[in-house]
C-alpha cells in the first residue's frame, strides 16, 4: 500500500526502532497502542534534536490530532523503521506524517499516520505563532 502524502511535504526524520516482545498481543502481533507510541517517539526525537522540547512556563509543540491506519501486521522479533514529515505550515500549526515499515523491508509501508501540531503558549493557555526558527525547520 502506497500512502499519499501531500505534495509539499518535507521529510524530516528517520528512526529505526526495535520491536520488543512484549509489544504483542494475544494475536501475536504488535498491539495497535504502540504504533502510536512509535509516531510519538519519532516526534520526540525530531524535537529534541531540533531543540523544540516543550517548556511548561515558556512555549512548545502539543498534538491535537492524531490518526493511524494499519496496513500489515509487525511481529517479533524486528526492526520498524519510521520516516517522518511535515507540511502545511500555518499561523501556529503544522501537519506531520510518519510512515512505519519493517526496516529489511523499508519500501513496504505497514502502517501510517499522522498529528495535527499546535505551538503553545503555555501560561497564556492558547497556540502561539509558530517561531521562525522551527518555520525554518518546516519549510
Amino acid at each position: 500500500m502506497k500512502l499519499e502524502l501531500p505534495e509539499k511535504k518535507k521529510w524530516v526524520y528517520t528512526l529505526t526502532l526495535p520491536i520488543r516482545w512484549g509489544d504483542m498481543d494475544a494475536m501475536g502481533h504488535v498491539n495497535n497502542t504502540l504504533y502510536f507510541r512509535y509516531m510519538e517517539t519519532i516526534r520526540i526525537d525530531w524535537f529534541k534534536a531540533i531543540n523544540a522540547l516543550p517548556n511548561p512556563q515558556g512555549q512548545g509543540p502539543v498534538i491535537v490530532n492524531a490518526f493511524c491506519n494499519f496496513y500489515r501486521q509487525f511481529e517479533y522479533p524486528g526492526d520498524v523503521l519510521v520516516r517522518m514529515y511535515v507540511s502545511d505550515p500555518g499561523r501556529s500549526s503544522f501537519e506531520s506524517w510518519t510512515t512505519m515499515a519493517r526496516a529489511s523491508e523499508p519500501e513496504v509501508i505497514c502502517a501510517a499516520g499522522g498529528a495535527t501540531t499546535v505551538w503553545t503558549d503555555f501560561p497564556a493557555q492558547k497556540s502561539a505563532p509558530l517561531p521562525d526558527w522551527l518555520r525554518q525547520h518546516l519549510e
